[in-house]
């Protein structure tokens, strides 16, 4: 998602770091079974063998539409920028094990490797190494590396063994870590069901105050947000979702202070770090009786689809504003009036300024395919090449005219992301 040649909107760039710079939105569209969302399931499979290892390697399917995929290993790689440097970061990995394992720091002209991991499961960390002159520090760092399971990434052990402290300056080796683990946040159309959203804000007072504001601003009628504790008992959670949430929030590198999650349908839960314990808050919203002027408390779960759509945005938008963290959603304008998803990018352009966040959204929402809400370098289009493998191609590709109205044009197909609908004819033969 870097910045194309285009010059026009200079303020959805993100400030240039060592000659890269990232633009703060892209929107990707396609046709159904186009692979969008498999996109968005390629990124965070990559980050779970990360930040969650297991005994093995989760399971996974590889490309069957040509036979020799199916039996070649799978090679992801991710260039990230995080705390002013770019990395490429990336694996080889079968069904049983890791083959490679690789990070280089990156600038507009040079590759520096800062470790690599062959199919033998060799390491090369001397780059790392040079930067430590204690022996014993040394000693450890290249110790975890040898000892790095075939089945495990060298990062992960970095992490879970807490080499962090054994071992001054891994400084590149953490921020990547912390780039999968603080700043990366993927979601998938009924991700509020099964996960929590994990984010900054301490207060109920001013997180209230804040949730209101925005429902006021996308005119839900709601007057006031209101927070009730509630013993940790009714709180019905997964084991292993209410597990994971309380590892991420009492993890002392976690920057998260609080976790939001839906309960039974609709029933939204905050749960707070205060120090080593969590504290479980129910959310409740607010009407006034326009006949009476009485206020009138509702659960969660009477509120409408789209009121509670817009509640899974606000935290996600007081995230992006903050700074530093990219959000990866699939289908983001489910339940949600084109009018409101529209706005949320425009509001999300106005209030990020000069922090630096990205937005990514797969979606079939047409009415953001707005050349003036959006750059041609941040409109996406996924498509199947001939051997049904997917391919991405930016607006900028096209001869378009930056003052041209293209959402006809996609929808028409000129963009390649849309269906390819078959004989009608025929059908209603075959059916009658």
């Amino acid at each position: 998602m870097l910045a194309g040649r285009k010059t026009l909107k200079p303020e959805h760039k993100n400030t240039k770091v060592k000659g890269r710079i990232t633009l703060k939105a892209a929107v990707m569209y396609g046709a159904n079974a186009s692979g969008k969302s498999n996109f968005v399931k390629a990124l965070k499979y990559g980050q779970d063998l990360l930040i969650h290892p297991r005994q093995g390697i989760p399971s996974y399917q590889s490309f069957r539409l040509q036979e020799q995929y199916g039996q070649k290993p799978t090679r992801m790689e991710y260039e990230l920028q995080h705390k002013g440097k770019n990395y490429a970061y990336g694996f080889v990995f079968n069904k049983e094990q890791i083959l490679e394992e690789w990070l280089y720091e990156i600038t507009e002209k040079t590759e520096k490797e800062l470790f690599s991991r062959t199919v033998g499961g060799e390491f090369s960390i001397t780059p790392i190494l040079d930067k430590n002159k204690n022996e014993e520090e040394r000693s450890f760092l290249a110790f975890t590396a040898k000892a790095t399971p075939k089945n495990k990434l060298f990062l992960s052990e970095v992490y879970f063994r807490n080499v962090r402290d054994n071992v001054e300056h891994i400084d590149d080796l953490l921020n990547v870590v912390d780039w999968f683990r603080n700043s990366l946040k993927i979601f998938f159309p009924d991700e509020k069901y099964k996960g929590a959203l994990l984010f900054e804000k301490e207060g109920n007072g001013d997180l209230l105050q804040i949730y209101q504001r925005f429902l006021e601003y996308f005119d839900t009628g709601i007057s006031k947000v209101l927070l009730e504790e509630v013993d940790e008992k009714q709180v019905k959670l997964p084991k292993g979702l209410l597990d994971r949430i309380t590892n991420d929030l009492l993890d002392d590198t976690s920057e998260n202070v609080r976790a939001i999650v839906e309960h039974n349908k609709h029933d939204l839960i905050s749960i707070v770090k205060k120090g080593t314990e969590l504290s479980y808050h129910k959310f409740f919203t607010q009407r006034i009786d326009l006949t009476t002027g009485k206020e009138v408390v509702f659960e969660m779960s009477e509120e409408s689809d789209g009121t509670n759509r817009i509640m899974d945005f606000i935290p996600i938008m007081l995230d992006l504003v903050k700074g530093g963290n990219i959000f990866v959603i699939d289908e983001m304008e489910r339940s949600l009036h084109p009018n409101l998803i529209h706005d949320f990018f425009k509001l999300y352009f106005e209030l990020s300024g000069e922090k630096e966040s990205q937005l990514i959204i797969a979606s079939h929402e047409s009415t953001l395919l707005n050349q003036d809400l959006l750059r041609q370098d941040e409109i996406w289009f996924a498509h199947k090449n001939t051997m049904g493998a997917t391919e991405l191609s930016s607006l900028e590709e096209y001869s378009v005219r930056f003052d041209k109205k293209i959402q006809k044009d996609y929808l028409q197909g000129r963009f390649k992301a849309v269906p390819r609908l078959g004989d009608s004819s025929q059908l209603l033969a075959d059916l009658t």
